[in-house]
């Protein structure tokens, strides 16, 4: 028996068939495509494996299709003809695999360029790599936000040609001309039509960069940009001000319940109770006392008066009971290792969370660590 097969439990795959809750089915379903993912196949194996794809793929739980999409996005196993089937299925499922599948070759990812799709456009324009053509078709067709993704992607290969009709599509649009003079390689010809256009932008990048003569640029203002994104969970992790960190989210109404449990299920016990504290308007000593020390209704008494859905409390009630657990166990609760245990645990629970949040947690087992950054500003 291969280590393939041994990986495919006769569980697995009775719980993958004949379970009629599409939850159960997606959860049987990720867990078989990890296994996929990590075993050494043979070519007798990778045909198996294929084959239980494409039943995958036919499956009439959107979920479960998902399941399959998420995990397997990156991945070679995905067959060409799967892919293609997968990204024209509907977005929750296409994105990630038309985003990061290395099965397609540029004519399907052109073809799905050319569908007129904004968000499957962008995807696309974010690739780990875009090669000339496809980028000369998203500069050509593509949706505003396409273009801009497309010219901050240094690993596009962006011909001049693209970039002049980037320019000539959005020339007026800030994003666009501010991403394309943020690439690493600008022709003299697009730099020029920069200068003309930026007049209030990135005028020491491209004095800097590009060789401008400064006298040619001088009526470029000095513009400066952050392009890197970081999960409000990651970055509460490295605030060194978690109370102010939450206040600011709440002025900016992103302290949500979903934000909220997708903290918990991922062992930030800290983001929860002082997020509670904020939207409770009560000190977070006694948010905390509530929450862990005042018996099985403090937890209730708090959340509900945070204002949160009574639908979601059971889940919030799995997340804390399964940190307690955990803690007493012995667990480092600081560590990665505990944030990742505590999320595999709380989802086999099988919480009564959105799909939507259900989706970002079983995406999240299957990511490395987000590195952050050491100082949060944007909301800390």
């Amino acid at each position: 028996m291969t280590a393939f097969r041994a990986s495919l439990t006769d569980v697995d795959i009775r719980r993958l068939i004949k379970a009629t809750d599409d939850d159960d089915r997606a959860a049987a379903a990720h867990k078989l495509c990890r296994n996929m993912e990590k075993a050494e196949l043979s070519e007798q194996d990778r045909a198996a494996a294929q084959k239980i794809l494409r039943m995958l793929a036919h499956d009439a739980a959107e979920l479960v299709r998902r399941a399959m999409a998420v995990t397997l996005k990156a991945s070679d196993l995905i067959p060409r003809d799967v892919a293609r089937q997968l990204a024209a299925d509907v977005d929750s499922v296409a994105l990630p695999i038309i985003g990061f599948s290395p099965a397609f070759d540029d004519e399907d990812l052109i073809e799905i360029v050319r569908g007129g799709s904004a968000v499957r456009q962008v995807a696309i324009a974010g690739r780990a790599r875009v090669s000339r053509d496809v980028a000369e078709a998203v500069a050509e067709v593509g949706c505003k936000e396409a273009v801009r993704t497309l010219a901050a992607n240094d690993n596009a290969d962006v011909s001049e040609r693209a970039m002049a009709q980037a320019v000539d599509r959005f020339g007026d649009t800030g994003e666009v001309v501010t991403a394309l003079a943020y690439r690493q390689v600008l022709p003299l010809s697009i730099t020029e039509r920069l200068v003309a256009l930026a007049s209030d932008a990135v005028r020491e990048h491209l004095v800097t960069r590009h060789a401008i003569a400064p006298e040619t640029a001088i009526r470029l203002a000095q513009f400066a940009r952050e392009r890197a994104t970081v999960d409000l969970v990651d970055q509460a992790s490295s605030s060194a001000d978690l109370p102010r960190f939450v206040a600011n989210l709440n002025a900016r109404k992103a302290l949500t319940a979903s934000l909220l449990l997708r903290a918990l299920a991922r062992g930030q016990m800290a983001l929860f109770e002082h997020g509670l504290a904020e939207l409770a308007s009560t000190p977070h000593q006694r948010a905390w006392l509530m929450v862990h020390d005042a018996g099985p209704l403090g937890l209730k008494a708090i959340y509900d008066r945070a204002g949160l859905p009574p639908r979601l409390f059971h889940a919030f009630r799995a997340g804390v009971d399964t940190w307690r657990a955990l803690q007493a166990e012995g667990a480092d609760t600081s560590g990665e290792a505990f944030r990742q245990t505590m999320l595999e645990r709380f989802l086999t629970q099988r919480p009564n969370a959105s799909r939507e949040d259900l989706a970002y947690l079983m995406e999240r087992l299957d990511q490395e660590p987000m590195p952050v950054r050491s100082q949060v500003s944007a909301a800390a």
